[in-house]
């Protein structure tokens, strides 16, 4: 049997406003880690064109996404932007019990109805070093004025929800934010409630040596 089969996965969520360099980070820690993966969205919105259907989101119509929600498919679910987001409850309660630990890229919203749902969870908040440094980040993103008015509101209310989390970790540097963020996951895992279920046969082994 393997280590991952002995073993429930960790759940994360990882939060940020958005041009604080989420997206970028989390590609990385996972290409990083093994036995991470990244929860695969729903929204309404229409792909980008360098977005993939069922590998960056699953795109689905407004109709969908509300059959999806009535059904009580969803883990949780937010409006961000004016369109839907939502995660699959089944897609991350089943990588969980093959002992792969998830990541939820979700924002406040998200993140306080999977902490009511689910106890054990880890939450991480990513800061901006400034408001100045998020605006020149959206501004190289092409934002246009307006948008970057609103994404600079929303910040702001995203930023006041990060004492909610367990974690802080400021993108200053990214190199040190994704060491940081790595050594996060590193510790939950070796946690000793995690590494008693990893390692009972050890233990037992050891233990019964007295």
């Amino acid at each position: 049997m393997s280590e991952s089969a002995t073993r429930t996965g960790a759940l994360f969520i990882i939060a940020a406003p958005s041009g604080a360099g989420k997206t970028s980070l989390v590609r990385r820690l996972v290409a990083t880690l093994p036995e991470l993966l990244v929860s695969v969205s729903h929204t309404t919105r229409a792909p980008r064109p360098h977005e993939r259907h069922e590998v960056d989101y699953y795109f689905v119509s407004e109709e969908e996404f509300n059959a999806l929600l009535e059904q009580n498919r969803f883990l949780e679910h937010a409006t961000v932007f004016d369109h839907s987001y939502a995660t699959s409850r089944a897609w991350v309660e089943q990588q969980l019990a093959q002992g792969q630990d998830v990541i939820l890229e979700i924002d406040w919203q998200g993140a306080q109805q999977v902490r009511s749902r689910l106890d054990d969870t880890v939450s991480i908040f990513i800061l901006p070093p400034s408001l100045d440094a998020l605006e020149q980040r959206l501004l190289k993103r092409g934002d246009d004025a307006d948008s970057m008015r609103r994404r600079l509101r929303e910040a702001v209310s995203d930023i006041e929800h990060c004492d909610e989390y367990d974690y802080l970790v400021v993108n200053d540097e990214f190199d040190r934010a994704l060491e940081q963020l790595a050594a996060i996951i590193i510790a939950t895992r070796h946690n000793y409630r995690r590494q008693r279920v990893r390692h009972q046969k050890l233990l037992q082994e050891i233990l019964q040596q007295h």
